[in-house]
């Protein structure tokens, strides 16, 4: 895949593709990127890339003409364009799994207060919020939604790997433990020492099933519940949260 991202901050952006397990994926080829400054593009001796709002209000707009040059000079009409913006539709697992089948993704890193409408009217096809809340750059949600789906495409990290995660089935992920197997008086969970494959699945099954119901009990209207998991998250759960699961079965059925 090759990602192309617009910024007015590359140094935002440059250490996330030269650490960890997207340098790995840079350096095996799986993933070629490209970090372009389009004040680079902006004229005058400040290079000025943004200006007052039209009809007021507080903060800067990101202007169209050094974006708009940069976008053409790299051809980015008819590609897939992506803008991060709280205004945006709403990233999730399904979204990161369709932009990770993409051969090529371009990015526009808002700034300020947002950018022209007229470059979004013109190259962006996405527009998307990492959550219903306000950062203040276009390059950190970059950053969320890249590292969401580049680790999906085949070759980055094993399937096994992404099987059990969080968001899988519509489920949340069971606890993880590692070494030592007691630490400041709280100890691993029995069943994870017995070394037997069966009880420990389904341990880790119980475990999705509860924390998706006390954490994100949202997800579990999208998942393929079977009638022994409905059953098994009735008994487990104590009497308030077996209630709420009660009352969520019932209104399924």
């Amino acid at each position: 895949m090759k990602i192309t991202i617009f910024t007015l901050f590359p140094e935002m952006i440059r250490p996330f593709f030269t650490s960890s397990i997207m340098k790995r994926a840079v350096d095996k080829g799986i993933v070629e990127y490209e970090i372009v400054n389009f004040r680079d593009y902006a004229e005058g001796v400040h290079k000025k890339a943004d200006d007052l709002p039209y009809g007021g209000g507080a903060g800067m707009v990101i202007m169209p003409e050094p974006l708009s040059k940069a976008l053409d000079d790299y051809n980015a009409t008819g590609k897939r364009v992506i803008f991060p913006t709280p205004s945006g539709k709403t990233f999730t697992e399904k979204y990161a799994e369709e932009l990770s089948n993409e051969d090529e993704l371009v990015f526009i890193c808002g700034h300020y207060e947002g950018i022209d409408q007229r470059v979004i009217d013109t190259y962006v096809t996405d527009e998307i919020t990492i959550g219903d809340y306000v950062l203040s750059s276009g390059e950190t949600s970059t950053i969320v939604i890249i590292d969401a789906l580049f680790r999906l495409i085949d070759g980055v990290i094993t399937e096994e790997s992404l099987e059990d995660e969080s968001f899988n089935s519509s489920l949340l992920e069971y606890p993880q433990y590692t070494r030592p197997p007691r630490y400041c008086t709280k100890s691993v969970p029995d069943v994870l020492l017995t070394g037997h494959h069966g009880h420990i699945t389904q341990w880790r099954c119980d475990q999705r099933l509860v924390k998706t119901m006390l954490n994100r009990p949202d997800l579990l209207s999208h998942a393929s519940l079977s009638t022994e998991e409905r059953e098994r998250l009735l008994k487990i759960l104590d009497s308030e949260d077996k209630r709420t699961c009660q009352r969520w079965i019932l209104s399924e059925l």
